[in-house]
């Protein structure tokens, strides 16, 4: 069964947007984690609009699933990394003012760093993974890099998936094929949901783990926090 991890980076925007502590992180982790998720994301950014640095400092002694921080590798982020070392570190290309993660890494171009910090992370015990899209030559790179894991970027098939859902996915099937040939362990995430991700999942072979964040909260909202973690985790068996 592919594991679930949900990012509650949206938990954060609610509470940001009116100040306080309401709703409150640390509860939906371990809510999360009690309803039946396999391990709890966030991606903390350099204008802390949702997820602050001083949240991942706290969250981190609570998680008893796998802990999983995303972020672009600037030194503020390595140094928090460092400094609560996670179980995983998913590395992402964003700049610092990007709404949402919106591409995978040139891996070929950005080697040479992703190198370097992937060998620092790995040093203290942390698996990493590194956001790709289905490019062959970035699957090929990225196993170069030494990471252990990439994570497939999957808003292409979310967006084509109503218009030929197996020329949506075929590209996703064949990168993590490719990625599980090189000796990688394969990840994914963005815009999956309700409705598209049974059938990613069962196409997909050997896919490790989902992230999924706005779309669980959102549904969250009509079904509730324990039902919808629920109904997603039964998308995930094959």
């Amino acid at each position: 069964m592919t594991r679930l991890s949900v990012n509650i980076n949206k938990i954060a925007s609610l509470r940001n947007a009116r100040g306080g502590d309401i709703p409150n992180v640390l509860e939906a982790a371990r809510n999360c984690e009690k309803f039946g998720a396999e391990g709890i994301t966030v991606h903390p950014r350099p204008d802390e609009r949702h997820i602050r640095y001083q949240d991942v400092r706290d969250i981190r002694p609570i998680v008893t699933t796998e802990f999983n921080i995303e972020g672009y590798p600037s030194k503020e982020f390595i140094e928090l990394v460092f400094e609560v070392i996670p179980d995983q570190v998913t590395l992402v290309p964003d700049p610092p003012d990007a709404l949402t993660s919106s591409e995978g890494w040139d891996t070929h171009k950005h080697l040479d760093l992703l190198k370097e910090v992937i060998s620092g992370f790995q040093s203290k015990g942390i698996r990493t993974s590194i956001f790709v899209d289905t490019q062959e030559s970035n699957i090929l790179y990225a196993a170069k890099t030494g990471t252990n894991r990439v994570e497939l970027y999957t808003k292409p098939y979310a967006c084509n998936f109503n218009l030929n859902r197996s020329a949506a996915v075929e590209p996703f099937s064949k990168a993590a094929a490719k990625a599980m040939e090189l000796g990688l362990e394969v990840n994914a995430g963005h815009d999956l949901n309700l409705v598209n991700l049974k059938y990613f999942n069962e196409q997909v072979s050997g896919l490790a783990e989902v992230s999924i964040g706005h779309a669980i909260i959102s549904d969250a909202l009509y079904f509730g926090l324990e039902n919808t973690i629920q109904m997603y985790k039964r998308l995930l068996k094959q």
